[in-house]
C-alpha cells in the first residue's frame, strides 16, 4: 500500500503549469515539524518534501497562501529522471499545526 497522510505548511509554490494532456499541474514544497516517539524517546522531526498536485487539486492549492497549514493525503512516486520520491497530493483539508 502506498498512502501518505502528512500535516505540513506550504513552503513554496511554482507557477501553475499544464501537462501535455492539458491538465493543470503544480509543483510545490511542504515543510513539516512535529514530535514523535522513537524507541521510547521523544524526537523532534523536521522534513521538507517535494510535492505535486494535478487537476482541480492543483488549482485549489495554488490559491492557498504560502505558510498555510493543511493535512495532505496522497502517495509517493519517484519521477522518471529523479532520485527522490515526490508526494503526489490527492486531497487536502485545513489543519491546526
Amino acid at each position: 500500500m502506498n498512502q501518505v497522510l502528512l500535516s505540513a505548511r506550504i513552503a513554496e509554490t511554482s507557477a501553475l503549469r499544464y501537462t501535455p494532456a492539458g491538465l493543470p499541474a503544480l509543483d510545490f514544497r511542504l515543510e513539516h515539524e512535529s514530535e514523535v516517539l522513537e524507541a521510547g524517546q521523544a524526537r523532534q522531526v523536521k522534513a521538507a518534501i517535494r510535492a505535486l498536485a494535478i487537476g482541480s487539486v492543483a488549482e485549489s492549492i495554488v490559491r492557498q497562501p504560502v505558510g498555510s497549514a493543511w493535512a495532505f493525503k496522497g502517495f509517493l512516486a519517484t519521477p522518471r529522471n529523479g532520485k527522490h520520491p515526490v508526494l503526489h497530493i490527492q486531497s487536502f483539508e485545513p489543519v491546526q499545526i
